[in-house]
C-alpha cells in the first residue's frame, strides 16, 4: 500500500500541486473508513453469532449433565435398596447360623443326658 507523503511547500507554487492532490487523498481516507466500519460491523455480527452458538452449547451440557445426575441419583436408590436386602439377609442368616451352633455346643455338651432321655 503506497501512502503519499504530504511535505510543507517551500513556496506558494509548490503548494498548489499538494492542494489539487488533497481532496483526492481525503475520498481515499473517506473510503477506508467506510470499509473499516463495515468490517467493524460484519465482526460485531460474528461475535453475537458466537455469543449464541456458546449459549447453545451451554444450555445442551447443562440438560445433559442434569440428565446424568438424574439417571446416577435412580441408579443409587436401586443400589441402596438392594444392599438394604442384602444385608437383611445376611443379618437373618448370620444369627440362624450362631443359634444354630449353640444349640449344637448344648447339645453336644448334654448328649449323654439326652440320649438317656430318648432311651
Amino acid at each position: 500500500m503506497a501512502t503519499a507523503t504530504f511535505k510543507k511547500p517551500r513556496t506558494s507554487i509548490e503548494a498548489v500541486p499538494q492542494l489539487a492532490t488533497l481532496p483526492e487523498r481525503v475520498a481515499v481516507v473517506e473510503i477506508k473508513v467506510q470499509t473499516i466500519e463495515i468490517k467493524i460491523d460484519d465482526l460485531k455480527g460474528d461475535v453475537k453469532e458466537m455469543h449464541d452458538c456458546l449459549d447453545r452449547t451451554r444450555d445442551g451440557i447443562m440438560e445433559q449433565l442434569k440428565s446424568m445426575s438424574d439417571e446416577a441419583e435412580r441408579a443409587h436408590q436401586a443400589l441402596g435398596t438392594k444392599i438394604s436386602s442384602l444385608e437383611k439377609f445376611k443379618e437373618k442368616w448370620t444369627y440362624m447360623a450362631i443359634g444354630a451352633a449353640g444349640i449344637l455346643g448344648f447339645a453336644s455338651g448334654h448328649l449323654t443326658t439326652l440320649l438317656k432321655a430318648l432311651a
